[in-house]
């Protein structure tokens, strides 16, 4: 199971907006995935990611401080301005899961020899 997760990673803000300060104009975002699958030494864990911007026309009411803003109210901005989030989960999903099931892979090529990755042998040093 793919789990998902949303992060404000930066803010931009006009210090003055009319009689409003530390306006928010733009938000840097960005949706992480991950999905482990096996157990114990087979486990092997998988990650996708997807980022990008919003910007936000000046507020007209309910303007919050920047100090009170919250990642989910922002994330909501994002969100409400463009930001498909279905869309974006799809495609990190689809990453991961391009990892899991390649749909496109690189064999050897059939008429080279296998390469044999010989085992690391000690180096002991003979004067000690």
């Amino acid at each position: 199971m793919i789990t998902l997760s949303w992060i404000i990673e930066r803010l931009l803000v006009k210090p003055t907006e009319g009689s409003l300060t530390d306006v928010v104009i733009t938000a840097d975002w960005r949706c992480n995935g991950t999905e482990t699958t096996g157990t114990g030494d087979d486990a092997k864990t998988y990650s996708g990611t997807c980022y990008g911007s919003a910007s936000f026309a000046p507020p007209t009411e309910n303007f919050t401080p920047y100090p009170d803003l919250t990642q989910d109210q922002v994330l909501g901005w994002c969100y409400a301005n463009g930001v498909d989030q279905s869309a974006i989960e799809a495609n990190v999903a689809a990453q991961i899961e391009n990892q899991i099931n390649p749909p496109v892979i690189a064999p050897p090529l059939p008429w080279l020899p296998p390469v044999v990755i010989a085992p690391v042998e000690a180096v002991v040093d003979a004067s000690a």
